[in-house]
């Protein structure tokens, strides 16, 4: 007898999370990240930074722990971070945001995502779309909440989807609009039309549209615009955010969701019983940090984007195909110009090859769609500048 409950089991298959034989699945970020610690190789498969992020926001929260900021938070977060998310709303976007009523403070945006959609899918019949790539726990999530994913696939080289086929999957089934932009794994910024596109569908079909923009400091070749700020879209938006791409303070996970105040309660009323609260002494830092000058957003993504222009550097020169992201930390190459047609052989024999880890884009798509993306491998950009260096160079001469 299994020792899995069955609700359980239905929910990992669902999100491939299970094996054949009903075994809990390795994934291919540990198995990559066991292949670096093994061979030594540079590890460019995970998505987080080697360095710290600034001091400002380093020293607040050690000035929170001496203050003794260590006990349970308010459940919605503490008032001055609420009010820092409100205030950068306005700042950067022009959205008006009641920290009292339309905001609350999660365990990163993973659990921002996951809260709202267990509050917000009504039953099986239920579905999310989602673009294809997607960040992987967007499919557990929704099979958790027990929806149904539909995906609309993103095309190199510009990874835009067609808005025609965006169309076709959004139907009065849909609950749920998932928008994650700048894009994880493609580095892709949506065009505004496809943002346009997406509030058509979303009041036409009555649906919530959901925004996951970790990314939203770090786009460098083209702009981020929130869909929150669209005409009629605020009254149906849950925008998710976070602070650990932004200040390299992904180990923290404070995250945050804003929105129509009863949406948010609605999301609230889940929260509170999966962390109920988290992270006290690290959001007083994270306010300080959402308060910090322009000058350090906009020197936050034009440095990310000097580390792609090395990575891509060395990618070209080893011949990859590379497909220059517009935001993120990853840039997506294709390996088939190296015989590299199956992306996950390619990415399992690289680091003894080349010394470097990188993920198959195979590892974001369901496995109908891998056919489409085989060749195709996601490289981080997020580490240090001699890393990259180091990286590229021995990319350049192992081919």
């Amino acid at each position: 007898m299994s020792v899995i409950p069955g609700a359980w089991r239905r929910t990992a298959a669902g999100a491939g999370l299970l094996a054949s034989d009903g075994t809990v699945a390795p994934t291919i970020f540990a198995e990559m990240s066991a292949a670096a610690a093994r061979t030594g190789a540079i590890n460019l498969g995970q998505g987080f930074p080697d360095e710290d992020g600034p001091a400002e926001v380093l020293e607040a929260a050690r000035d929170a722990i001496a203050r003794g900021a260590n006990q349970y938070p308010p459940g919605r977060g503490i008032p001055d971070l609420l009010a820092a998310i409100s205030e950068h709303q306005r700042r950067f976007y022009g959205l008006d945001v009641d920290p009292e009523r339309e905001v609350i403070v999660t365990a990163g945006a993973t659990e921002a995502l996951t809260s709202t959609l267990l509050a917000l899918i009504d039953g099986p019949d239920d579905e999310v779309v989602v673009f294809e790539p997607y960040y992987d726990s967007y499919a557990a999530a929704v099979a958790l909440a027990g929806a149904r994913l539909r995906t609309v696939p993103l095309r190199a080289p510009d990874f835009q989807p067609d808005l025609d086929r965006l169309a076709a999957a959004v139907t009065d089934r849909t609950r749920i609009i998932l928008v994650n932009d700048p894009h994880n794994p493609t580095g892709a910024v949506f065009d505004r039309a496809v943002l346009a596109e997406v509030v058509r569908l979303a009041e036409l079909h009555d649906a919530i549209i959901v925004t996951d923009e970790v990314y939203e400091h770090l786009a460098f070749h083209a702009p981020h615009t929130p869909i929150a700020t669209l005409p009629g879209a605020g009254a149906r938006t849950l925008t998710i955010s976070s602070a650990g791409k932004t200040f390299s303070t992904t180990g923290w996970k404070i995250g945050w969701v804003h929105g129509p105040a009863e949406l948010i309660t609605a999301v609230l009323t889940v929260k509170q019983y999966l962390t109920y609260v988290n992270g006290s002494p690290f959001q007083p830092a994270v306010a300080a940090g959402l308060r910090l000058s322009d000058e350090f957003f906009t020197e936050a993504a034009t440095t990310l984007a000097t580390k792609h222009e090395i990575l891509g550097a060395g990618l070209r020169a080893a011949g990859f195909t590379v497909f220059a992201p517009q935001g993120g930390y990853f840039t997506v190459a294709d390996a088939s110009p190296l015989g590299g047609a199956d992306a996950a052989q390619f990415c399992r024999e690289l680091p003894e090859r080349a010394g470097v880890v990188a993920i198959p884009l195979t590892a974001f798509v369901s496995e109908s769609r891998r056919g489409d993306y085989a060749g195709l491998v996601r490289f981080a950009a997020c580490k240090r500048v001699p890393v990259l260096e180091e990286a590229a160079s021995r990319l350049a001469s192992s081919f």
